[in-house]
């Protein structure tokens, strides 16, 4: 007829191929959404492998080697983590010691890692210590008098806190992990007589949190789907995940085909995550390849539950929690990062090269700074490495005359210089992110520049 507009189809498609188009679609949007999720609930289940569970610490008894293999940590802090779950027993009380033999930095974060309310000296109690109450979903009873309350969305949440060693000797290490363990987590309803904490010591194990580009990163998104209530922000994506199979109150089986769908989805769900982290390093210092992790949005986001009605980062959040974990409620007041891919002339870091990275004098921090390396295909520490990082607390670290520090990367440390040598896999690529912690004013205004790494020529 006249004025008919005809469909026409120059390839023809059937139903079941554009069912599978949908699905994968589907599936890699949600690898993409639920990655802080899941970055989550794989370091809860890297405990629940050495036998803890949840309202419980893991913790290391002494500075991390590579064999915690989370996302971009601090081998140069002593690591304490608890794990909250407030589903059946109401209320939990996090107790942090006041900063007299020691300093807590960190936060403590929902589910979803969005941040509840940092702790410590550059926290809430501001060093005078505090007991810190996480409240569940929907909770309306009144908290006692003498705590600080902190409502969640979520049942399931977790703290990262770091004791800081005055220096990266033994005794004061020991003295860092003594402190750490001062902290307490119990439920608010045995507070009058609060039970030992349980500390589990995983320093000797491999503490491997690393995503699975496969049918696992779905399997662990259906964990976090069962635990927990549906937050009106998401609610959007209950159907998507439905058509993949995973619902609330239903087992997650996918049958074969489901299944390699599946991970063909999660494949090319990374190959996008990589593509986006690599395009998303803006400079910090004009000219220069130092970035800032993350944006400014996202944690704004993550420190207010995305409070702004019309802001919501999930792309920049997804590629942020493909490589790191937590956010802080307060941006820049423990700690500050910068990370680099490339050297001086814009290449990508190669682990058979060689590269020297000048410190220059008088950093900008209150603590200490690190440089820290790690394998770009997991963002985990690499493997096997002898030590993942140096830093200003580093023993034996040499200084040249001017105050300054050389560090260098590459396979072989060179001759007289392995105090201020990290190693790198000859085998593939790295990063580097290099840690200030209590940073002052100079970083924030660029009167100080960290220059970038250069790639060095070695006989």
């Amino acid at each position: 007829m006249p004025g008919t507009a005809v469909l026409e189809h120059p390839t023809e498609v059937t139903a079941e191929q554009l069912t599978a188009r949908a699905l994968e679609r589907r599936a890699i949007e949600a690898v993409n959404w639920g990655m802080p999720a899941v970055n989550f609930d794989l370091m809860y289940q890297a405990l629940a492998r050495n036998n803890g569970t949840f309202n419980q610490i893991a913790y290391w008894s002494r500075l991390p080697d590579w064999n915690i293999q989370t996302l971009t940590p601090n081998p140069d802090a002593i690591y304490l983590t608890p794990f909250i779950d407030t589903k059946d027993v109401g209320p939990v009380v996090l107790e942090i010691p006041p900063a007299d033999e020691g300093s807590i930095t960190g936060t403590v974060m929902d589910a979803w890692q969005c941040a509840l309310e940092d702790v410590g000296p550059a926290g809430v109690d501001k060093g005078q210590g505090g007991r810190y109450v996480i409240l569940p979903p929907g909770y309306t009873d009144t908290v006692p008098n003498g705590y600080i309350a902190m409502p969640s969305d979520t049942f399931r949440g977790y703290a990262l806190l770091r004791s800081i060693p005055k220096s990266g000797s033994d005794a004061d290490v020991a003295k860092a992990v003594a402190y750490g363990r001062r902290i307490k987590l119990y439920p608010l309803s045995q507070a009058i007589k609060p039970p030992a904490t349980v500390f589990v010591d995983v320093v000797d194990v491999v503490y491997d949190s690393t995503i699975p580009y496969d049918l696992r990163f779905f399997e662990s998104l259906d964990r976090v789907v069962q635990a927990e209530p549906w937050l009106e922000r998401d609610k959007a994506m209950i159907d998507q995940l439905r058509s993949i199979g995973i619902e609330k109150g239903k087992p997650f089986k996918p049958d074969q085909s489901t299944q390699e769908l599946l991970n063909e989805a999660a494949r090319e769900a990374h190959a996008w995550l990589v593509a986006r982290y690599e395009a998303s390093l803006s400079p910090y210092y004009e000219d220069g390849h130092w970035a800032r992790p993350g944006s400014r949005e996202l944690f704004e986001g993550q420190a207010t539950f995305f409070a702004k009605p019309d802001v919501y980062p999930i792309d920049v959040r997804g590629v942020t929690f493909s490589y790191a974990y937590f956010t802080p409620k307060h941006l820049g007041t423990g700690s500050s990062y910068l990370l680099t891919i490339a050297d001086k002339d814009g290449r990508l870091l190669d682990g058979s090269s060689s590269y020297r990275l000048t410190v220059p004098v008088n950093a900008p921090v209150r603590q200490y700074w690190s440089a820290t390396v790690y394998d770009r295909a997991t963002h985990a520490p690499i493997r096997k490495a002898r030590w993942p990082s140096r830093s200003s607390q580093t023993p034996g670290l040499q200084k040249n005359a001017d105050g300054s520090v050389d560090i260098y990367f590459g396979p072989k440390a060179p001759a007289g210089k392995e105090s201020n040598w990290v190693p790198t896999n000859a085998d593939g690529g790295f990063e580097v992110l290099f840690r200030f912690y209590g940073p002052d004013k100079p970083l924030f205004d660029k009167t100080w520049r960290l220059p970038d790494i250069e790639k060095e020529t070695r006989s």
